[in-house]
């Protein structure tokens, strides 16, 4: 399949034209094999839009790694050993195409 990005796809050529083009041979009406084509176009704004979006959140979430650290340091925060375990059994179940839904 060749791919063309530079060129404007058959769908959006005028009837009128397309039917010239073919009447006269220089369309692919006279080709034996035909071939595939496709465009790919962006929103340039769109694409600046999101790119900038995620480029203002922060990289370290420092309110959070702060109020993490301060439950460590008093000892409120607790791990549930067998909440982990299942975490990660069931993780690697998954992962393995093994139980599930």
């Amino acid at each position: 399949m060749k791919i063309d990005v530079n060129a404007p796809a058959l769908s959006q050529l005028p009837a009128d034209r397309i039917a010239k083009q073919v009447s006269n041979g220089s369309l692919a009406g006279a080709q034996a094999v035909t071939q595939d084509r496709t465009t790919f176009s962006s929103d340039s704004l769109s694409v600046e839009s999101l790119t900038s979006q995620a480029l203002n959140y922060p990289e370290v979430r420092q309110d959070k790694v702060d109020a993490l650290s301060q439950s460590i340091n008093t000892g409120a925060y607790q791990v549930d050993p067998m909440q982990i375990a299942g975490a990660i059994m069931e993780s690697e179940g998954q992962s393995m195409g093994i139980g599930g839904e």
